[in-house]
């Protein structure tokens, strides 16, 4: 059913020079019907027209934060310059400017103003610089830009191979936008006094001028006397470390935790432990909670599509990256809850669903431990060989235990793992993959992201070719498990909009509702019931089942996974 059968309406709003803003009905096309109307700005534009159900907008991030500020909320909107990077990846223009002045440009043969620089992502201190978005050449009408952008925009999505793919996902996308900017407006529950004392009892006692705290001074005394009398080695300089283990007579090529719990030696057990509680005092230490904590919130910008894959990233503060033991500080408020729910073995179900391999399908329809299922039908009832050739059929597993299993799932589901066999070979060779949904890999010229890199990289060489095959192999499964989480993201909010629960921390397949007590039971009934519904939006009807854990605490570190 349309917006227009239901009762529903779009509207555009373009922002001018001067504060004022332009708003016009639009129909499906994007043609305007009505007059334009003139505004102050964006909140009495929305606040005098209740019943638009979709707003038509340069983007969300300039202008959702100000009307969240005055206490106004929209059901749902198109964000043009999310849509136009997908549009252009997707046309093989991954990676160009995808502002509105830049999209306005590239229609009229003009010059293609750059993007504002991002912030960097996760970035440990907030930008100290806003530097606005690309300006239009000034005899064009900002609303005029907007409606032509748009329309070009619809026309495109619609010329695609699914163009209903493509318009699901710009819809995802700009969904995202909203949650993510009420979710940074909201904050994530967070007791600086918790935070203050756990600090206090893993790093003891602080000194003046920036001088280690007492702990960490303890274990890195511990590590030098490890290697004898006299010995000096700094925990925190890699290279220091792997010369003193070279005198030793251990040969390392990093200071991984991994590579050093091979290691037998005395200094291993408290260099483990300065790197643990090193990367606590840098990343979510005493100056963390004095920048990135304010009034029992901890708040930071979430980025949707903040990867290739479409996974989220945030702009300061470490966000998706929570230490548990720091989680003891994420608390409820006073007669609060917060509702942890965990989607389980997200990207193997993905596999399946895209994939539509029957026998995975089937697989991932029956069991909630899809795991154990696959154990006690071909892996003589071992969970981790199972668990071992699925992984490596999606993340590119070359060699060991992983090569050998991946042999047995090949033979059971053929459809599968020939899906991301070819998502990889495609890779190896240059071209772009995409996701179920049609978001568009780098191209081969780009490299590969810093956080998909598996080795160092020579370009041209066959370790680059594998290492493109790996990431695209890689690909077409994490993004396609991104948008259903972004689908599942826009359905749970919707479910929640009469409620007083709110949504307040999203990573990558792990979303967190707080919430009065007595709302808890409601609130993970929509969780359940939006997982359901965003794999049936998101892969069509199949058997795969998307089951999540839920957990109701009031503390964030009380809830398992």
């Amino acid at each position: 059913m349309s917006e227009e059968r239901s009762g529903a309406s779009r509207h555009a709003l373009a922002e001018y020079a001067d504060g004022s803003v332009r708003v016009c009905a639009l129909d499906e096309a994007g043609r305007p019907v009505g007059p334009v109307a003139v505004e102050r700005g964006p909140a009495e534009a929305v606040r005098a027209r209740p019943g638009v159900t979709r707003w038509v907008w340069r983007s969300t991030a300039s202008v959702y934060p100000r009307l969240l500020a005055t206490g106004l909320r929209v059901p749902r909107c198109y964000d043009v310059e999310a849509a136009e990077a997908l549009l252009l990846g997707h046309e093989g223009g991954y990676g160009l400017p995808r502002s509105l002045s830049a999209a306005f440009a590239r229609l009229h043969g003009l010059p293609v103003p750059d993007d504002p620089r991002p912030t960097a992502a996760d970035s440990a201190q907030p930008s100290l610089f806003d530097t606005g978005p690309a300006p239009l050449p000034a005899t064009a009408d900002p609303l005029a830009a907007l409606l032509e952008v748009y329309a070009g925009q619809l026309a495109r999505a619609g010329s695609v191979p699914h163009p209903e793919r493509m318009r699901l996902l710009i819809a995802a996308e700009s969904a995202g936008t909203l949650v993510a900017a009420e979710m940074g407006r909201a904050g994530l529950p967070w007791r600086a006094d918790i935070h203050l004392r756990l600090l206090d009892e893993l790093l003891g006692r602080r000194y003046p001028g920036g001088a280690q705290p007492a702990r960490l001074a303890e274990l890195a005394e511990e590590v030098s006397a490890a290697f004898g009398p006299g010995a000096r080695v700094r925990p925190d300089l890699p290279a220091e470390v792997i010369r003193a283990f070279a005198g030793a007579g251990v040969r390392l090529s990093s200071t991984r935790a991994w590579e050093l719990r091979e290691v037998d030696h005395p200094a291993v057990a408290p260099l483990l432990e300065y790197k643990r509680l090193y990367r606590i005092h840098t990343a979510h230490g005493w100056s963390w909670l004095r920048s990135w904590v304010r009034d029992g919130r901890f708040r930071t910008e979430y980025v949707p599509g903040g990867t290739p894959s479409g996974r989220w990233t945030t702009n300061g503060g470490g966000a998706l990256q929570i230490p548990r033991v720091v989680r003891r500080a994420v608390v409820a408020d006073p007669g609060w809850r917060l509702v942890v729910a965990d989607a389980a073995q997200l990207e193997p179900r993905v596999l399946a669903a895209v994939s539509r391999d029957r026998g995975l399908m089937a697989a991932a329809g029956a069991a909630d431990d899809l795991y154990t299922a696959l154990a006690h039908g071909g892996f003589s009832g071992d969970r981790a060989a199972a668990k071992l050739a699925l992984l490596g059929a999606i993340y590119g597993q070359t060699s060991g235990d992983g090569l050998r299993q991946l042999a047995a799932l090949r033979r059971r589901f053929p459809a599968a793992v020939g899906y991301v066999d070819e998502a990889a070979r495609v890779g190896e060779q240059g071209g772009l993959v995409r996701t179920w949904l049609g978001r568009t890999c780098p191209p081969a010229a780009a490299g590969i992201p810093p956080e998909d890199r598996a080795e160092p990289l020579d370009q041209g060489s066959s370790s680059s070719a594998r290492a493109r095959g790996r990431f695209t192999r890689n690909f077409v499964v994490q993004g396609s498990a991104a948008e259903w989480a972004l689908l599942m993201l826009a359905t749970l909010r919707g479910a929640l909009w009469d409620l007083a629960a709110e949504l307040v921390f999203f990573q990558h397949d792990e979303v967190i509702v707080h919430c009065p007590a007595e709302e808890a039971s409601t609130v993970i009934e929509a969780v359940h019931a939006a997982a359901a519904s965003a794999g049936r939006l998101t892969f069509g009807e199949t058997p795969v089942r998307f089951p999540l854990t839920t957990a109701v605490v009031e503390c964030y570190a009380d809830a398992k996974g």
